[in-house]
């Protein structure tokens, strides 16, 4: 799979998004952040899927290289609406997602909102319920563009600091720095508050129980960005789930057990 993206308009953004591989059709939605973007969460994973599966890589609306509009209100709703519009757009009618973080939880928005759209979904480091806001993501908040900023922020995210690599740090900084990228973000995660906890909001659990699609939920036990609690409220309110707690690893699930996370999904979609 090359690097080289495509355009789509859905709920009147235009879309950036990444395709690769036949059969049927598989999301890889990417996590919030500076500098994130679909190519940058997955593009060492798709391969292990597209011998199989048709895997779109979508940014989902505000994040990444696609389209930003100022005066749009961004919540889940909207991002729900953009996934079904990328769908439509692609005349897919039914997918399986895997969600990293935010992608999780909107993929849990689509489960709610359009359960007819769902096949499987496997939930990665997934924000739920109400949980105190982490370093993690009080950090991505605070970001102000520079290399020495983004070393410190992505220090928080792997267990293992060697996944970390220059190049990773300087990719994500670059994004980060695009004019505009890092107030838009702003926008769409919680402002911490100036003193005491800022609370985070997800999917409550009479929401979750709402889900019929089978899930499987996966979620690093050293995650300091979103709280394994998380993951544990999932299994346990979805009726059709399974969790696997991934030992010394952080939040990025993918890259730091790639193997294991890869023979797991493929498992698991293959069901």
């Amino acid at each position: 799979m090359s690097d080289k993206a495509k355009t789509l308009l859905a709920a009147g953004h235009n879309t950036n998004y990444h395709e690769a591989g036949e059969g049927k059709p598989l999301f890889l939605l990417h996590g919030s952040g500076p500098g994130v973007s679909g190519w940058a969460n997955w593009a060492k994973t798709v391969p292990a899927f597209a011998d199989q599966w048709r895997v779109i890589v979508p940014d989902i609306a505000g994040f990444g290289f696609t389209e930003f509009k100022d005066g749009t209100k961004y919540d889940i709703k909207l991002w729900v609406s953009h996934l079904v519009g990328i769908m439509d757009a692609l005349d897919i009618e039914k997918a399986c997602f895997v969600g990293n973080s935010f992608g999780g939880a909107l993929a849990i928005g689509l489960a709610v909102f359009a359960p007819e759209r769902v096949d499987r979904l496997v939930l990665l480091g997934t924000p739920a319920g109400e949980f105190e806001q982490t370093a993690g993501l009080r950090g991505a908040w605070e970001y102000e563009p520079s290399l020495d900023n983004m070393r410190h922020l992505m220090a928080l995210f792997p267990y293992d600091q060697k996944l970390i690599t220059e190049e990773m740090v300087q990719a994500r900084f670059e994004a980060s720095a695009r004019p505009g990228a890092q107030e838009a973000l702003r926008k769409l995660i919680p402002k911490p508050a100036s003193d005491g906890p800022t609370i985070v909001k997800g999917f409550p659990a009479s929401a979750l129980a709402k889900i019929t699609a089978p899930t499987l939920v996966v979620h690093g036990r050293e995650d300091r960005v979103v709280p394994p609690e998380c993951g544990f409220l999932i299994a346990n309110s979805i009726p059709n789930a399974d969790l696997h707690l991934f030992g010394r690893c952080g939040h990025w699930v993918q890259s730091e057990q790639s193997r294991r996370f890869v023979a797991l999904v493929r498992d698991f979609l293959s069901e």
